[in-house]
């Protein structure tokens, strides 16, 4: 994909970029969003206060290298926690200005020959595209097939086949046609076109908060403000009991109590867990689909393409009893000649015929829909029907004819043996069974039991009728499953599982797929599936790889665990800066204060400066691990919940008592 030029965490331009808005978001205008590191902002604007009062002559609070120091330390752990969001969007505006290549002033023939230029397309209109072309606009192919190009958009270098009808008709503007000819409708108004709303959410310029994400900003805030009441209440302590506390000792310990070090990496946390989704080639409509995502409980998969191979072939004609296999095989080709599905090819395929010589007078061709789950020919007095056993059976039995029980046991045997079997009639009567066979994913039961572990149920959809579907789903190792899935099928399933309080994830392609995708909690689209599809999902696969709706779960879980541990590891690392500046404060009025001393740091102004340099140069240490996200394994909550509170809760007690006393050290020889 294009976007994926940017390989390492840290590249010049994008560093350059994100230093010069560390300093930008400076504006207190911009930092009120960030309630922690808004408030740091005062205590350095305060502690440059009290650096200009002393020039001006005030001896009560220190020296004024001590206080100027204590400025720019404060001034510096702005300057990282900005530089750490603006490097997160910077990553992001890096990928847009790539993206931004590949969406270049295109012309367009209109079917009347009339050339235009791209950006005066307009939804519905129509045009041409043949060999060499870029196509110029999103839309839906309407007439023909071509082999089409999408590197500039997937950077998958192999071209694939886009044709009208089924649900692989939708095409992207920027694109090029490789092959042969195609009619393109336009579905997208000029400025909405899919790479246009790519851009615009790697820019993160309209980056909502997930709930989780405020909901943390929320405690986050309450820390501080319980913090500041106990800065406020520790100045008339400190007269009670004749300790003179400075007003840089008292912004050093404020600082150094409330969360600084998530709140500065709060926002590069979220920003860089939709460039990670962006990165596997899925485009995300909001962090909060990638949140969610890392939450769900049941995951619902297509059989097609998804869990097997796709692309089912017929296999064996099976005739009725005293039908001719040549009686069936002709009604099979008739009801197949407008069937521009695979299933639908490979029957004149196996029948080894020339379309051409099966021609007849006046033919009504009766489409496939997921309500009559048949489709078929009608010419002169003949009506060809194929289909569903059970709506065929239905078909026949409503005209007064038998079901034959030789054509139940084949179908039967089919079901058994993993195949689809698809009926044929004609005027009513059964003419025999077409046996489809498709082939399940290497891999793919393995890819099951890492969802198991991770405790998400799976759900297989199918069209096949239950015997085939509980064969395949049994072999695949998925949970469950809904056959004979109609539209509302999988919506009724998504919302009796979100009534018991469950996340349902879905990932789909076709129109027939759009109320399901929009119902559920996360919804992936296939970049290849219709324009209706991509709408209503909240994210969008541009790989096309059906598959790819584990590697997003493991995302959202990456991201929830990467912010869960550094709110861990903040809060946990205040404990120890607690024994370097409480001592600090009190210790020479109050020496009984010396046994909390138990870094045994040099001086009450070393000690209180080694703090405030360790909360700030923690920042810029995490920013990889931000960036680059908690690894995460399938291991189960509990597991990964005291693998975690080991790591970064013991860690971030122990690693600073250890960072601030060689600190202290350092500091020492300068004072």
């Amino acid at each position: 994909m294009a976007t994926h030029t940017n390989k390492t965490l840290f590249q010049r331009e994008v560093v350059i970029k994100a230093l010069k808005q560390a300093f930008v978001k400076l504006n207190p205008r911009t930092l009120f969003r960030n309630p922690v590191m808004f408030t740091v902002e005062i205590g350095t604007a305060i502690m440059l206060g009290v650096c200009i009062w002393i020039l001006l002559g005030e001896q009560s609070q220190g020296s004024f290298g001590y206080n100027f120091a204590i400025f720019l330390l404060l001034f510096v752990t702005l300057l990282f926690a900005n530089f750490a969001e603006a490097i997160a969007e910077a990553r992001g505006k890096a990928q847009a200005d790539s993206l931004r290549k590949t969406r270049e002033e295109t012309p367009a023939i209109l079917e009347n020959g009339r050339q235009i230029s791209s950006s005066a397309l307009e939804k519905d209109m129509v045009f041409i595209c043949k060999a060499g072309d870029i196509i110029a606009a999103d839309g839906e192919i309407i007439e023909g097939l071509a082999t089409i190009d999408e590197s500039a958009i997937t950077g998958e270098s192999a071209p694939v086949i886009r044709e009208a009808g089924g649900d692989k008709s939708s095409v992207t503007g920027g694109t090029k046609v490789l092959s042969d000819q195609i009619k393109v409708r336009v579905t997208a108004q000029p400025g909405e076109s899919f790479l246009d709303k790519m851009i615009a959410l790697v820019e993160g310029a309209n980056r909502q908060k997930s709930p989780n994400e405020i909901a943390l900003t929320i405690l986050l805030a309450g820390f501080t403000l319980v913090f500041t009441l106990v800065i406020i209440t520790l100045k008339p302590f400190a007269d009670f009991a004749n300790v003179a506390i400075t007003i840089g000792a008292l912004i050093s310990l404020y600082v150094c109590l409330i969360p600084t070090t998530i709140g500065g990496l709060l926002s590069a946390i979220g920003i860089a867990g939709m460039d990670r989704a962006l990165r596997a080639n899925v485009i995300t409509k909001s962090g909060k689909a990638v949140e969610t995502a890392g939450d769900i409980d049941v995951l619902l998969l297509d059989k097609t393409g998804t869990i097997t191979i796709g692309n089912r072939k017929a296999t064996n004609f099976h005739a009725a009893h005293g039908i001719a296999k040549e009686q069936l095989v002709r009604a099979a080709v008739l009801s197949s000649l407008s069937d521009d599905t695979p299933e639908g090819k490979s029957i004149i395929e196996l029948a080894e015929v020339d379309p051409a010589d099966y021609r007849v007078d006046n033919p009504r061709f009766i489409s496939f829909t997921a309500q009559t789950r048949s489709s078929g020919i009608d010419y002169d007095d003949i009506r060809i029907r194929k289909g569903a056993v059970d709506a065929i059976k239905n078909l026949c039995i409503q005209a007064g004819h038998s079901f034959p029980d030789e054509v139940a046991e084949c179908v039967k045997a089919v079901a058994e043996n993993g195949g689809t079997p698809l009926v044929v009639s004609q005027n009513e009567e059964v003419l025999g069974v077409i046996e489809l066979q498709d082939v399940i994913k290497p891999g793919i039961q393995e890819r099951f039991a890492r969802l198991r572990k991770m405790g998400i149920k799976t759900v297989m959809v199918t069209g096949d009728n239950p015997m085939t579907a509980k064969y395949i789903a049994t072999k695949a190792g998925v949970d469950d499953f809904i056959a004979e899935a109609k539209p509302e099928d999988k919506m009724n399933y998504i919302k009796a599982e979100q009534a018991e309080g469950r996340l349902v994830a879905m990932m789909g392609d076709g129109t027939n797929d759009a109320p399901a995708l929009a119902q559920a909690d996360v919804g992936v689209a296939m970049n290849s599936g219709t324009q209706a599809a991509k709408e209503a999902g909240n994210m969008v696969d541009l790989d096309n790889d059906p598959t790819k709706l584990i590697e997003v779960v493991e995302i959202g879980k990456q991201l929830l665990m990467t912010r869960g541990t550094l709110t861990t590891f903040s809060i946990a690392n205040d404990v120890a800066k607690y024994f370097a500046i409480i001592p600090a404060l009190f210790i020479t009025t109050i020496p009984a204060l010396q046994g909390l001393n138990i870094m045994n740091l040099h001086s009450p102004e070393s000690a209180i400066l080694s703090a405030v340099i360790f909360n700030a140069i923690v920042i810029p240490f995490l920013i990889p691990l931000a960036l680059k996200g908690v690894a995460y394994k399938p291991i189960g909550a509990s597991a990964l919940l005291r693998r975690n509170l080991f790591i970064y809760g013991l860690g971030g007690i122990v690693v600073p008592f250890i960072g601030i006393k060689l600190i202290d050290l350092f500091v020492s020889l300068f004072m």
